[in-house]
């Protein structure tokens, strides 16, 4: 209850509530009055709690347990993405930045202002919502190709070997070639910006695999084609756009409005989701520099950033081992440096249990179960919830209307709560789509597009192959008239080096020193910064 317009719930007189404060007992019947803490709105409650779902009573998930990471889950056309746009609201409302990817192209509504809808009014009354206002919020729009938002690149050193070759679809023996290209170039302080860095140093690694066999191990000429094939395949279909510089630095979303809101950072997705690999593997780079790039910063009051994770099946679909080894790692860890995963998902079995296991607060829309399989996912969903003696939460799952679901969040302690069930607070920005112009003005306008508009292409690896080339062919032609003069020479065991050698040799070392020595790399094999 708040100070004005209260009534007795027993006896329904109106209080007198002095300064806002509302009596103890009713001065009409001497019922007692319990006060409630209800927020105003889909903002938090106070600091601590944030006021997301209403059923019996409003359910709260705590400002510090939200770095705890999360889970969105439920079928198709069950209220998933509602509950995402809330969310992001809520946290921007609190000072939080966030990042999601939007990929069917109607959560670019955040930056518009809601309108009138019969849905929300009637959310609205039966939530009891007071003092709720429509609104619109701070967002940064990206896009990979640059069409409907910031371009975002980043370079091949950047994202690893390991990233790179889940893009390509390299097996195992291609992926290992392709590290140790990876490591020659590192250890030479040879940067790979773009695809065609990347191939001249494949086509240089093969071209002298005997010499580095010995130090790198076997490279063969089978897996350096196959790699070549590959990069030719991304390039076609578009990895010359958003492979190169300038890079995008994740720094640039840990912003907050002039009202102390946290800018909701967008990544359109329409086009690049259709490339399912492509969109989780660019999106795990970017979790994974996150991760790199974050200090430690242990148990905050509330996170530094909240990271939203689309159709996470994906991730996890057909990824090798070592790979979920990592992702699990890196849930794990980047906990402690203040950002909190959340993972949109149909079903919580498309999560790995080594993933889902840490993923504290839980939002579950309807599930179907029209197969023996199905049944066996809504069972061990219901199973992981603390149980609430008013449902059975297996029943429930199956009866969840459009927007309610089962709410499970961590307290104070971090121990779950009693699974509550409740719709979820309706949004305040508009509901669909943004208006192309309106994006664009936006972007045009965002002090990140002058530092992210226009691709640049500085010397790197290609230049250095290539001057090395040049080099090599005219020491060549210089020493053949000479060769001809003179008398020959013994041959000696000892190998000396050539002045081509010498050329990439001076060469490396130059980029080598631009580099800052040897490049070092983190848990998904992106760029120490």
């Amino acid at each position: 209850m708040e100070g004005k317009d209260v009534n007795c719930p027993a006896c329904n007189a109106a209080l007198n509530c002095i300064d806002g404060n509302v009596p103890k007992f009713c001065h009409n019947c001497g019922a007692k009055i319990e006060v409630s803490e209800k927020p105003s709105g889909s903002a938090a409650a106070t600091d601590k709690n944030l006021w997301i779902a209403t059923g019996k009573e409003p359910v709260y998930m705590i400002s510090k347990m939200v770095n705890r990471h999360g889970l969105v889950a439920g079928a198709t056309g069950t209220g998933k993405t509602v509950t995402i746009k809330v969310l992001s609201e809520i946290f921007s409302d609190m000072g939080v930045p966030v990042f999601m990817g939007d990929i069917k192209g109607d959560v670019s509504g955040l930056c518009r202002m809601g309108e009138t809808n019969p849905r929300v009014e009637e959310r609205v009354e039966s939530m009891n919502i007071r003092d709720f206002a429509y609104g619109k919020y701070p967002v940064q729009f990206f896009d990979v190709y640059g069409k409907n938002g910031i371009p975002v690149r980043t370079t091949i050193s950047d994202m690893g070997p390991l990233l790179l070759a889940r893009i390509l679809g390299l097996n195992e023996t291609q992926t290992g070639v392709l590290q140790i290209i990876f490591k020659i170039a590192d250890d030479n302080g040879l940067l790979l910006l773009d695809l065609k860095d990347l191939r001249s140093m494949v086509q240089y690694t093969g071209e002298n695999a005997k010499e580095f066999t010995t130090t790198y191990g076997n490279i063969t000429s089978q897996s350096v084609g196959a790699i070549q094939r590959n990069l030719l395949t991304l390039e076609t279909n578009g990895g010359d756009i958003f492979f190169g510089e300038p890079s995008l630095d994740l720094r640039d979303w840990l912003r907050c409005d002039e009202k102390g809101r946290g800018f909701i950072n967008l990544l359109d997705c329409v086009t690049l989701f259709q490339n399912p690999m492509l969109y989780s593997t660019f999106l795990l780079w970017m979790l994974s520099s996150l991760y790199e790039m974050m200090p430690e910063v242990g148990d905050l009051d509330k996170p530094k950033m909240v990271f939203f994770f689309d159709e996470a099946h994906i991730l996890f679909n057909d990824a090798p081992k070592v790979l979920l080894q990592k992702v699990e790692q890196v849930v794990r860890l980047i906990r402690s440096k203040g950002v909190g995963i959340y993972f949109i998902t149909q079903s919580p079995s498309d999560v790995p249990d080594a993933v889902l296991s840490q993923l504290g607060n839980k939002i579950q829309h309807a599930l179907r179960a029209y197969t023996p399989k199905d049944q066996k996912a809504v069972k061990a969903t219901a199973a992981s919830f603390r149980p609430n003696p008013d449902f059975s939460s297996e029943k429930v799952l199956g009866e969840l209307s459009t927007g309610e679901a089962l709410v499970s969040v961590l307290d104070e302690n971090g121990a779950p709560q009693m699974v509550q069930r409740g719709f979820i607070l309706p949004p305040k920005s508009f509901i669909g789509p943004a208006e192309p112009q309106q994006i664009n003005e936006l972007v045009k306008k965002s002090p990140l597009f002058a530092k992210y508009g226009q691709a640049v292409d500085r010397e790197s690896a290609y230049e250095v192959l290539l001057d090395r080339q040049k080099q090599a062919a005219a020491l060549k032609q210089t020493a053949a008239p000479q060769q001809k003069q003179t008398a020959p020479v013994k041959k000696t065991t000892s190998r000396r080096m050539s002045p081509a050698d010498k050329a990439l040799s001076s060469a490396m070392t130059t980029v080598g020193r631009e580099a800052g020595k040897a490049l070092i790399r983190g848990i998904l094999g992106s760029m120490k910064k």
